[in-house]
């Protein structure tokens, strides 16, 4: 049976955060030079003097990135910051060209998989959700988003897989569209609980409209708007509708 409470969730959004960032995460990389030299910097920006020169053909050892520059360490131990043009004239193990992923655009549109939060109404009533996609192609992507919503008089548990469509995935801020279907759980509060079958369980399908934008580095944000149908087993079915606005990160 599924679950959780508000700092639960969190708990799940933490982890699946950590764990993207922990997935982007890489060994130190070690590249030779392949033009005549390189500039080593004493600082992360043009504006720094130049405090060493790696010549062509010395490695260097990568150990670290901020923004659009990497420190780096030569032969000698020597410790001085690189730009990122610079480093992608140089050479890997296997004297191929280098080119890391910096977090830009074009990583964003060869990304694999996003996990993040949103925040916003469930009919009405504040909830929360953890989201986790996987790109199938540039185009279609499938996911999963577990909600939780807690309201005066009852409190829900949304677990939903769906199918996402980007028209237009070329674009830095660009709409989309989803489709879903999984199950709700909804269970009264305790002082209103007068018998044992408060507690019901109901399959849900559901059909919306996003907004997604490129922000920065490895991060976008979401606006999304659903409208769910909901299978009870009385005569008529109910309708709700939910809107979220959150952040994801990708790698």
């Amino acid at each position: 049976m599924f679950k959780c409470k508000s700092a639960g969730l969190w708990g799940i959004c933490l982890l699946l955060l950590c764990w993207s960032f922990s997935g982007q995460a890489e060994a130190p990389i070690q590249v030779q030079v392949r033009t005549a030299y390189v500039d080593m910097r004493s600082g992360p920006a043009g504006g720094y003097p130049v405090i060493a020169v790696a010549k062509q053909g010395q490695w260097l050892t990568v150990l670290k990135q901020r923004t659009a520059w990497f420190k780096v360490e030569n032969e000698k131990g020597q410790q001085g910051w690189i730009s990122q043009d610079d480093l992608h004239l140089t050479l890997d193990s296997n004297l191929a060209p280098v080119k890391l992923s910096d977090g830009s655009f074009e990583d964003f549109s060869q990304r694999q998989f996003e996990v993040g939060a949103m925040a916003g109404s469930f009919d009405g009533v504040p909830s929360i959700s953890v989201i986790g996609n996987w790109l199938a192609t540039e185009n279609i992507a499938l996911g999963v988003n577990i909600t939780q919503a807690v309201g005066t008089y009852s409190e829900n548990q949304l677990a939903l897989v769906n199918i996402r469509h980007n028209a237009f995935p070329e674009w830095r801020l660009a709409p989309y569209f989803v489709v879903s279907a999984g199950k709700i759980w909804t269970s009264p509060k305790g002082s209103l609980v007068q018998s044992g079958d408060e507690k019901r369980s109901a399959n849900v399908l559901s059909a919306g409209l996003g907004l997604r934008y490129y922000l920065a580095r490895n991060f976008l944000v979401k606006l999304e708007y659903n409208s769910l149908l909901v299978k009870t087993d009385r005569d008529t079915n109910e309708e709700l509708a939910q809107w979220q606005l959150g952040f994801a990160v990708f790698f």
